[in-house]
């Protein structure tokens, strides 16, 4: 009897069968890795929400915090502002969004500051003068500008500002996250 055949196999089908697992191991933990690398870090997690006091902030004016790591806008609008915005024919936008949908209080806009087009951070006001012609965030990059309301209004950006997940806990506090 051939001294290489077991009882049910030879040495090959062992090795076949060896290799066929450890390989299965090997995919299966590249499967669970690999997605799992892209999770937030646990720093950014830390940051999922944040508390930012509104009370200092003047009609027109805005301010920049930190939300997950990225730039967050909250601005303070006049009425002049809201009605501009609320005046704006939103369907004819690239990304139609109403102006009610961005702010959950009229006189506040809360957009993360992250261009759509590339990431870029967008540039605001200048000692209080809007920038570009609708008065909102234009991106230095590639010429991207946005409204007050935070829509897409020119350039390459495929889509408006995000607007996070925010509440009020007071009239003068917001939650964002």
């Amino acid at each position: 009897m051939d001294s290489t055949r077991r009882a049910g196999g030879t040495r090959r089908d062992f090795l076949y069968l060896t290799a066929g697992a450890m390989g299965a191991v090997g995919v299966s933990s590249a499967l669970w890795v690999l997605p799992n690398s892209m999770n937030p870090a646990a720093d950014t997690l830390a940051l999922a929400s944040t508390e930012v006091d509104i009370s200092k902030i003047q009609v027109g004016q805005a301010i920049t915090a930190v939300w997950r790591g990225a730039p967050l806008f909250i601005r303070h609008r006049t009425p002049e502002e809201i009605a501009k915005e609320r005046a704006v024919d939103w369907q004819s936008l690239r990304d139609p969004q109403k102006d009610e949908d961005s702010a959950v209080k009229a006189e506040w806009l809360i957009v993360k500051g992250v261009c759509t087009h590339l990431g870029c951070i967008p540039l605001g006001t200048k000692a209080g003068q809007p920038r570009g012609e609708y008065g909102g965030w234009i991106c230095p990059c590639h010429g991207s500008q946005y409204d007050l309301s935070g829509r897409i209004r020119s350039g390459p950006a495929p889509k408006n500002l995000l607007v996070p997940p925010y509440t009020f806990v007071t009239d003068t506090l917001i939650r964002v996250g």
